[in-house]
């Protein structure tokens, strides 16, 4: 009996396979698998479990070597980068909770901050959140801006949803929200990376019909 791989595996997978042909320079920031006991004592010291969601794609990639555009929203985050997230943003919580002029935000509006929010992307002090909360929503993708309370709306259900529609686009065109995918020259060697852009019918795009990408062309040296 066959082992079928979850659907974020397989998603990651489908990915690590675009961006070794196409973007090779996207491809050698991927971190490798992150540490089994890195994980076990994040969860520790944020007071929560990850979803098997996120725990598998740790497994897969400890986020990225640095902050790129290789994904439509935010970086994946190394284990060690979304705790730090959490801490400094559990530190700003703290003292507003303690100052008395901090007001606490209205009826059916999302907080700044929530202890049960995971980081599990981010870069210059906004974030791509896993709402941990108790409910129907358990799971979910969000954003939470540095000075903007969460957003929830235009989200994704799951990490794996995510993940999965920006397979589906890399391999077959399209859009993630309002952005597509664009290869451009890297700073790896001249090798060629992955970037997302609001479409302009104006430019020549460098992805051809079905989301495989033309040639690019590189600037004489």
């Amino acid at each position: 009996m066959s082992h079928r791989p979850s659907p974020v595996s397989a998603a990651w997978t489908r990915i690590d396979n675009w961006l070794r042909t196409y973007a090779p320079g996207s491809y050698e920031n991927l971190s490798p698998p992150a540490d089994p006991a890195a994980v076990e004592e994040a969860q520790a010291v944020m007071g929560l479990r990850f979803p098997d969601e996120l725990l598998e794609s740790l497994a897969c990639h400890d986020g990225m070597r640095w902050q790129d555009s290789t994904f439509p929203v935010r970086s994946p985050r190394s284990v060690a980068a979304i705790v730090s997230f959490w801490r400094t943003a559990m530190d700003i919580l703290r003292h507003e909770a303690d100052d008395p002029e901090d007001e606490a935000p209205g009826d059916g509006a999302e907080p700044w901050w929530h202890p049960l929010w995971i980081p599990w992307a981010h870069g210059d002090g906004d974030a791509q959140i896993i709402d941990m909360r108790e409910g129907p929503h358990q799971g979910r993708l969000g954003e939470r801006r540095h000075d903007d309370c969460g957003h929830f709306g235009g989200g994704w259900p799951t990490l794996a949803a995510y993940l999965e529609e920006v397979a589906d686009t890399l391999e077959s065109g399209g859009t993630v929200g309002s952005l597509a995918p664009f290869l451009g020259e890297g700073y790896v060697d001249g090798m060629p990376e992955l970037h997302w852009e609001v479409p302009d019918p104006a430019k020549r795009s460098r992805f051809s019909r079905g989301g495989v990408p033309a040639p690019v062309s590189r600037p004489p040296r």
